[in-house]
């Protein structure tokens, strides 16, 4: 694209113009929900582990509702840290900008089963549309190796709100247009879909996704093996009221194997999809590129060697600066510490080590554009671990807030 041909400038005299046009044009940006606080808050504890009646709160998401709320979602984990068993998607409501959070919601909840996995996006409509997961008393090995039934594998639901998070309606079953028949385990997201607002698209919902797929008759493999993961997403032309697959990348190399995934739109309509790699590769994350809304990608995914990290989740998200993606997750290459911002300059093409928020234990987190020139970063982090709470940060866009960024390619 054109802008990627410019000639660089100062940062700081890009970042100054680029902030003034943002505030006054950007995204059409809803006032705040409330007369609340100044938002002179740094950061704050959306969910603590060990209150509520839950052991622990992992899996954070996060949208912009239509009022300007801020509406953060969890898995609540009734008994344990683990990944299956009695959770519970819940939520809580910031109406001053993620300085401060109202009091916990359950949105979704599947009795003493699984229900998580949380994929929020605003909707074109006005209404907030959540995808969540749902599976019974399996553990996911059980699902890959196909051992659990057609009620306790995977299935993908969706729920809707349209007073900005207050009340949901009851999650509606969408698994037969959403999964399709070889496909074992299953997961959106998590972390936020993308609502598409540039090309012939524009109005889309895309959402982000995983799956894993049944070995060819007569293999050996029982389907627990990582080169069985594979990517694609899902996307909406009627705002979340049916749904279709679109592109899938099921390649069994085991060099690639696309897991959790994200997703953001950049400014000409292309979309990029950022996955955790669960395959045999050096290099942890993989991506991907669409430009006909999520239907197809140009190419497979293919590793991206510029975002280091151990094998964990992480957020993308195109920011109000046309020219600047970011990347959240954990930076050390063999455990989940230093949750750190990435940026790039060029499409994500190549990433450079931006904001380091704690250099302690940090996990799974979610990226929003809180405001014009406010990025949040909601996500895992503790003290002698990485699942102690989930916290809230607020991150300006104006120079020096995210750290060195790059000359602009």
């Amino acid at each position: 694209m054109s802008y990627l041909n410019e000639e660089v400038e100062p940062v700081t005299r890009r970042f100054s113009t680029i902030l003034l046009a943002a505030a006054t044009t950007a995204l059409s940006f809803a006032p705040a929900a409330t007369a609340g606080p100044a938002h002179g808050c740094a950061s704050s504890v959306a969910f603590t582990s060990g209150t509520e009646g839950y052991d622990t709160f992992r899996i954070p998401a996060v949208v912009r509702a239509a009022n300007g709320a801020l509406v953060a979602f969890a898995e609540g984990r009734r008994d344990s840290a683990g990944d299956s068993g009695a959770i519970q998607t819940v939520s809580r409501t910031s109406r001053d900008g993620g300085c401060t959070w109202g009091p916990l919601s359950v949105v979704d909840t599947n009795g003493d089963a699984t229900a998580g996995n949380p994929t929020p996006v605003l909707a074109r409509d006005g209404e907030l549309v959540l995808l969540t997961g749902h599976n019974g008393l399996v553990s996911e090995k059980q699902i890959m190796s196909g051992q659990a039934s057609a009620q306790d594998t995977r299935r993908v639901f969706v729920l809707r709100s349209r007073d900005n998070g207050r009340t949901w309606s009851p999650a509606r079953d969408i698994t037969a247009d959403a999964k399709l028949p070889g496909w074992r385990w299953y997961a959106t997201g998590p972390g936020h879909a993308t609502l598409l607002r540039h090309g012939p698209h524009a109005g889309r919902i895309v959402v982000p996704a995983n799956h894993s797929s049944s070995p060819p008759a007569g293999s050996p493999d029982v389907g627990t093996e990582a080169k069985y993961y594979g990517g694609h997403d899902l996307y909406s032309d009627d705002d979340g009221r049916t749904w279709h697959i679109g592109f899938t990348d099921d390649r069994t190399d085991g060099v690639v194997a696309a897991n959790e995934t994200s997703a953001t739109e950049l400014p000409d309509g292309t979309l990029y999809f950022s996955s955790r790699n669960q395959g045999s590769a050096a290099e942890h994350r993989v991506d991907g590129y669409s430009v006909d809304g999520g239907k197809t990608l140009v190419r497979p995914y293919r590793v991206q060697p510029s975002l280091s990290g151990t094998k964990v989740e992480g957020s993308v998200l195109q920011t109000t600066i046309p020219w600047l993606m970011l990347y959240s997750g954990p930076a050390d290459p063999a455990t989940r510490t230093v949750m750190q911002l990435r940026l790039s300059t060029d499409r994500g093409h190549t990433w450079h080590a931006g904001r380091t928020l704690t250099s302690g234990p940090a996990a799974y987190s979610d990226l929003v554009q809180a405001d014009p020139a406010t990025v949040g970063i909601l996500y895992e982090r503790g003290t002698a671990g990485p699942y102690e709470k989930i916290v809230f940060e607020r991150v300006g866009l104006a120079p020096g807030q995210l750290g060195n960024v790059p000359a602009r390619r």
